[in-house]
């Protein structure tokens, strides 16, 4: 067996800076962009892995050597190409908290290689490891360059020990400008504290909606049990937009189905459970069929079901009843899902 070459590679494209780390059937390209972001910007890390047919691929922990950085944003995704490899792809959007010179620290990859004649993993380890390499950046201030100079005394530095009035006078601006600039970084602090906490995983988001929706006492009629099922049908629907990216809420149930089935996401399962979950709710929304205690909790369980099969990887999203109130109160604050929707608001 040929012993692998750990390949390392810097590159510079457009306003980005990429590393390209590769070991063996593994590949790990780093892009960070922009390279020379300004204070209050927002940065993009993609970290993507390509990988050989019968490679399994442990990907990072969410935020895993991040943790100086405000995470705005999360997707993560994972698809087969032209070539039969597998791609797994991690986005995160962060803020640096301040400028001055900035890194992105190494970033661990594991693979196993299942592949026929292949060692798995070397002796005494469960996998193979890459460590991707450091991203060096720097962050522009906002401070004008000579700012510093233009502020100092005409007469040069005062102490703030003497009595002089000059001296007190000088020793109180300085005060204040301080305070001003201390009550400036707790405004913004305070600001990136309510962003983070509006925004939510997007399956605690509609794990949330159906559990209080199951929480109230079962539809005892005809319209009520139409409610029901257009509303957990709205609950379903919503993840399926903010979890996949299917903004598509006016096609039929056919069409949706068939959009879902392009998803790389979707595994063959969840089809099939989207499939029976949509038709149950369509038979007694359209086609006015009779449904009782056994038909909701068939549609319950269904929908509880397919949360929780595709909950692994959600992207975090913005919670509208964190938005609604404030400063995102928390996670058992009653969502304002309709009781009954217009029906061509989720079919045509």
């Amino acid at each position: 067996m040929t012993p692998w070459l750990v390949c390392s590679l810097v590159l510079f494209a457009g306003e980005g800076a990429t590393r390209v780390n590769e070991l063996g059937p593994v590949k790990v390209t780093t892009t960070l962009a922009p390279a020379q972001p300004t204070i209050g910007d927002e940065i993009t890390l993609d970290i993507q892995v390509e990988a050989e047919a019968g490679v399994e691929v442990l990907m990072p922990e969410f935020g895993e050597s991040l943790q100086r950085y405000t995470i705005l944003n999360f997707v993560p995704r994972q698809q087969i190409d032209d070539r039969g490899r597998s791609v797994f792809t991690q986005r995160y959007t962060l803020q640096p908290a301040m400028s001055g010179a900035q890194y992105i620290p190494p970033i661990l990859v594991e693979f196993v290689d299942h592949r026929p004649g292949q060692k798995p993993a070397p002796d005494d380890f469960d996998a193979y490891e890459i460590l991707t390499d450091r991203i060096d950046f720097e962050v522009a201030s906002v401070v004008p360059q000579g700012a510093a100079r233009e502020l100092m005394p005409p007469l040069g530095a005062l102490s703030l020990l003497g009595t002089g009035s000059r001296g007190l006078l000088w020793g109180g601006v300085l005060l204040g400008l301080a305070a001003i600039a201390a009550a400036a970084g707790l405004v913004v602090l305070l600001r990136r504290r309510r962003r983070r906490a509006r925004r939510r995983n997007a399956y605690e988001v509609a794990r949330r909606r159906l559990d209080q929706l199951l929480a109230r006492p079962w539809p005892p009629d005809g319209a009520a049990i139409e409610a029901f099922f257009v509303s957990i049908s709205y609950i379903v629907r919503r993840y399926l937009e903010d979890r996949f990216e299917l903004r598509a809420p006016e096609l039929t149930t056919e069409e949706f189905l068939a959009l879902a089935g392009t998803s790389p996401d979707l595994t063959d399962e969840h089809r099939s459970l989207l499939r029976d979950f949509l038709r149950q709710a369509d038979l007694v929304k359209f086609a006015g069929a009779q449904a009782g205690e056994a038909e909701i909790r068939l549609s319950s369980d269904l929908a509880a079901r397919f949360l929780e099969e595709t909950r692994e990887n959600a992207p975090l999203i913005e919670d509208p009843e964190a938005v609604a109130h404030g400063s995102g109160g928390p996670l058992d604050v009653a969502p304002r899902v309709p009781a009954v929707a217009a029906t061509e608001e989720l079919h045509a």
